[in-house]
């Protein structure tokens, strides 16, 4: 496992995979993990005719199972990828974990874990020069589904000097 563990969730996966931008996590993180609920989340999407992405493809991806389901009852409240997610964060001290829902973030922030979204994902991307402008990735996320209030996109575009 890498030093810091990168352990992402299912909409950034979704999301990055339906704008072909999924190679973003890989050229940051190189290895990314995901536990068996995000698989499970992405297969369901892909059977109702989701354009999900099949993780056994991209060999960078790596599921990792929970040592215990016992933390999953510290979790509430969540769906069952957002609470796996955690729960390997809490297994997997010093671990970066990747997830847009606003309760798994407080959640996360509670236990004092380090996260980031598909839009950190995105700014970063753009401060180590892997894309160009924030601005129209944005776009593209929000026409694939991910909502995004128009409060944060000012923010994000003017953090990224794009206002």
């Amino acid at each position: 496992m890498p030093e810091l563990a990168t352990i992402c969730n299912t909409s950034p996966l979704l999301y990055l995979h339906q704008i072909n931008r999924l190679d973003l996590l890989r050229q940051l993180y190189e290895e990314v993990l995901f536990p068996p609920a995000v698989e499970a989340e992405l297969a369901a999407g892909a059977e109702l005719g989701i354009n999900a992405p099949h993780l056994s493809l991209y060999p960078w991806l790596k599921k990792l199972p929970l040592v215990s389901d016992a933390s999953i009852s510290l979790v509430t409240d969540l769906g069952r990828g957002e609470a796996e997610v955690i729960a390997l964060g809490l297994e997997n001290p010093g671990s970066r974990l990747i997830l847009d829902d606003t309760l798994a973030r407080r959640i996360a922030q509670l236990h004092r874990l380090q996260f980031t979204g598909t839009v950190g994902v995105i700014v970063k991307a753009k401060n180590v020069g892997l894309v160009a402008a924030v601005s129209p990735i944005l776009s593209k996320l929000r026409t694939a589904g991910l909502w995004l209030s128009d409060g944060l996109v000012e923010e994000v575009l003017r953090q990224a000097g794009e206002s």
